[in-house]
């Protein structure tokens, strides 16, 4: 009996020793797999008296929605993702295995930003809900939206916002 508790809680050891060494492989090549999960476009923020630019991955079908910047460690500052949706609704986003801090602007279909959370709190499992149905979600680094004046009403401008419906077709 004390040798199978042994062998078990030796297993265990090792089971645990395994995952955790996967998990940081994997952390450590978020920036990769990142690159390897998600198209790459860019986004332009059309604020009050100025434009910015963003390079930023397209969070598109429900798994890339799913994994969005988890296990992300650091991200450049001009740096994003924007969750696109087939049709306008609430939304709701949460930090559960997001590392950094982020700033989150939820968008209607036109691009117009409609409300942005800022500073959200890693790790947290609290619902991050637009006030009004919204097509877009944009995640930048903590901060940036204040840094650069970006606030609701500004425009998201890329693709479909940008150039029209058939721009930014999104497949099922």
């Amino acid at each position: 009996m004390i040798r199978s508790a042994r062998a078990h809680r030796i297993s265990a050891r090792g089971t645990l020793a395994a995952t955790t060494a996967s998990l940081l492989l994997w952390t450590a090549s978020s920036g990769q797999e990142l690159d390897e999960r998600f198209d790459r476009d860019v986004l332009i923020v059309d604020a009050e008296h100025t434009c910015y630019r963003f390079d930023i991955y397209l969070a598109i079908t429900r798994e890339q929605q799913m994994r969005g910047l988890m296990y992300v460690r650091d991200l450049p500052e001009t740096t994003g993702m924007l969750f696109i949706y087939r049709s306008s609704g609430p939304r709701s986003m949460w930090m559960r295995n997001t590392y950094i801090p982020l700033d989150i602007a939820f968008a209607r279909d036109d691009g117009t930003i409609i409300k942005i959370a800022r500073h959200t709190v890693p790790l947290s499992e609290e619902s991050i809900a637009s006030d009004e149905p919204a097509t877009y979600v944009l995640e930048l680094n903590a901060g940036v939206t204040e840094a650069l004046s970006i606030e609701p009403g500004a425009r998201l401008l890329w693709g479909p916002t940008l150039y029209g419906e058939d721009a930014g077709a999104i497949e099922e």
